[in-house]
């Protein structure tokens, strides 16, 4: 019986130990495989080992390590499904929250996003990561509502259920393009452990005289191999080309190179490479200077920035050469503010030589975006995120332009489907403005008035307003304009508008108020302390407006009235409104008014206020024409209404004395 017992207990025993290895050799070979890069062949084995793991601990770790394949093979739906099932079950370490952010913002769940950013900002405050999440969401849903003139869309005579992805043009006529594609057509048959789909290779396809795109074929043997190639980048004369391969070796581990082909009548000939690195060493992603002088590329070695575990990121490099027929230099990362301690990819430049580059390190809209950066003066990176429609919350990069215009193709995992290709163009911008002149006293249209539009692109142009006052001019891009209307009986008025900074097409809308001649003028917003001649700092604002206006009308000379409400005593009431129209104009003095055109004049309570159209609009308690007397204001029942009677009554106007004055 006690034998029975031991060897049942041996058993037992034996078996838990036989398990417990085979647990720890597949969890072994999980993650061997995961920091091998083999993303997608990892998945299965994590999930065989979640399966059968018992250890809640070590569970959760498996479902992290998930979760970053499918992060790592760029499938934010799946990733945050595994990131999400982390949350909530203490994992050590919280860069699991700043991912599964990350995985929202690539969904375009903006908000749920936010929240899980401000969640990692409280547990690692001093991590710069959290704050760009968030301003990334809340600058992501303005780019979204507010998006700029782009026009994309999907260039389905290209894609495939596979990757396909960075664009180039090969022919000047832009009816020849080149692009990387991982479809059933490659020449390598082998499955890319990292991706689950075959290595890529370089495919072209053309356009013919009815604009229709021909199907896309693998290039030569010449360029293609059993490798991967890919990001193809064609001298600005065609007759060269750069891209990138990836040699496929059992024996050892491969890195990347940059080959060059040059163009052999309608063929390619053999590529070299470029050999600015160890074999081991990815080198990738060529993009060459329009004068041929410098080579951008990407790669992580040595020099390039780290992230916060110490790893090397994947950086903007270049190398340089002084004549296109001299050996290139030694590498130089380009640094910040171009690189950041995220992935920096797909460098193009353009024919005007702004470099355009796919980043996760700057703030952007979700994975990859498209950046734009330009030479500040001072010879520093200005570098300007592309916005909505060229971003979206997925993977944006691969760019490539033609020369004489903003148009061309780039690479988008928006439709969640991979990789694929789409066109853009910024249509030209259209401006107009449509105005109405109107009379300031009536509030009624002007027919016959002359209105020009002063642009600051030295362009003056001219109309006339029609029977129902209107008028209407284009308007070009980046232009400052001045709209100034005249009409017999009438001081000119003036309007202001801008095209400069639009970012797409706008129509826009003016009106301008001509005040008449025989009229009295009220000048709103003129303030003085209780009982003080003084001016409040708050009243310049529309003093500007008056000086303006007598720049505008040089040859008038006008009286200026001060005001009074029928409270307090009559003499000083007159006294005080004499010093306040002296002290307005004081001012325009000083702003160069030259004072034979001004008269003070100070009324007191003797003048009250007769309502007009404006007044009755503003107030519709005070019927068009009514006197502001005291009699009147008795009338009035409301306190609040009768301190606003009181206060129309204390006002600023001028009136026109002559339209004859000559400076």
């Amino acid at each position: 019986m006690k034998i029975t017992t031991v060897l049942v207990t041996f058993g037992i025993l034996f078996c838990l130990s036989f398990h417990l290895q085979a647990q720890n050799k597949r969890l072994t070979r999980a993650y061997e495989t995961f920091e091998a890069g083999e993303y997608f062949q990892a998945i299965d084995i994590f999930k065989d080992a979640y399966q059968k793991i018992t250890d809640k601990k070590e569970k959760v770790r498996i479902t992290f390590y998930i979760a970053e394949c499918y992060r790592m093979i760029n499938n934010p739906k799946q990733a945050a499904m595994w990131y999400n099932k982390v949350m909530g079950k203490n994992y050590e370490d919280p860069i699991a929250v700043l991912y599964y952010a990350d995985m929202l913002k690539m969904l375009g769940e903006y908000e749920d996003a936010k929240q899980q950013y401000q969640n990692y900002k409280e547990l690692v405050p001093g991590d710069q990561r959290a704050k760009d999440g968030i301003l990334s969401c809340d600058l992501a849903m303005e780019w979204q509502e507010f998006p700029n003139g782009y026009v994309v869309e999907e260039m389905k005579f290209f894609n495939s259920k596979f990757n396909d992805y960075s664009p180039a043009y090969a022919r000047e006529d832009y009816r020849l393009v080149y692009f990387t594609s991982s479809r059933d057509e490659t020449f390598g048959k082998k499955e890319h452990g990292g991706t689950g789909e075959g290595f890529s290779d370089i495919f072209e396809s053309s356009m013919d005289r009815k604009g229709k795109w021909s199907t896309p074929v693998p290039l030569s043997e010449e360029i293609n191999t059993e490798g991967e190639e890919g990001t193809p980048f064609i001298t600005q004369d065609y007759s060269s080309m750069y891209f990138t391969r990836c040699e496929s070796s059992k024996n050892k581990a491969m890195g990347c190179t940059i080959m060059r082909s040059d163009r052999n009548g309608e063929a390619w000939g053999k590529p070299e490479s470029l050999d600015l690195a160890d074999d081991s060493i990815t080198v990738a992603h060529p993009a060459l200077s329009p004068d041929g002088l410098t080579l951008y590329f990407v790669s992580d070695m040595e020099g390039s920035m780290q992230d916060e575990k110490g790893k090397a990121s994947k950086d903007l490099w270049k190398v340089t050469r002084t004549s296109t027929s001299d050996e290139w230099g030694e590498p130089v990362n380009l640094g910040e503010p171009i690189n950041t301690a995220g992935n920096e990819l797909f460098p193009y430049v353009h024919a005007d030589g702004t470099l355009y580059f796919a980043s996760n390190g700057h703030v952007g809209m979700g994975g990859l975006d498209i950046f734009k950066a330009t030479k500040g003066p001072g010879g520093t990176w200005d570098i300007e995120n592309m916005k909505s429609p060229m971003n979206s919350p997925a993977d944006d990069f691969g760019i490539t332009f033609e020369s004489g215009r903003e148009a061309g193709f780039f690479s988008s995992s928006r439709q969640s489907k991979g990789d694929d290709l789409y066109m853009f163009v910024l249509p030209p911008l259209k401006f107009a403005i449509t105005g109405v002149v109107k009379n300031e006293s009536t509030n009624q249209p002007i027919d016959g008035a002359v209105v020009k539009s002063i642009g600051s692109d030295g362009i003056t142009l001219e109309t006339k307003t029609t029977p129902t006052g209107t008028f209407k001019f284009m308007l070009q891009p980046a232009t400052d304009y001045i709209f100034l209307a005249e009409k017999e009986g009438f001081l000119k008025g003036k309007e202001r508008e801008t095209t400069k900074g639009k970012e797409s097409s706008q129509d826009f809308n003016t009106t301008i108020y001509l005040p008449p001649i025989d009229k009295v003028i009220r000048i709103d917003n003129i303030f003085f302390d209780f009982a003080s001649a003084e001016l409040r700092p708050e009243s310049t604002v529309s003093l500007d407006k008056l000086v303006e206006t007598l720049k505008d009308n040089p040859n008038i000379v006008i009286e200026l009235g001060s005001h009074t409400d029928n409270r307090g005593n009559d003499n000083f009431n007159l006294e005080l409104s004499q010093k306040r129209a002296q002290s307005v104009v004081a001012y325009l003095i000083t702003k160069g008014i030259n004072p034979a055109r001004l008269v003070s004049k100070g009324y007191g309570e003797t003048a009250p206020k007769v309502a007009d159209l404006r007044d009755h609009e503003a107030y519709p308690f005070i019927p068009e024409g009514q006197v502001l007397d005291p009699a009147y204001i008795s009338s009035i029942k409301d306190e609040d209404l009768q301190e606003l009677a009181h206060f129309l009554n204390r006002r600023t106007e001028f009136k026109v004395l002559r339209t004859n004055f000559v400076e």
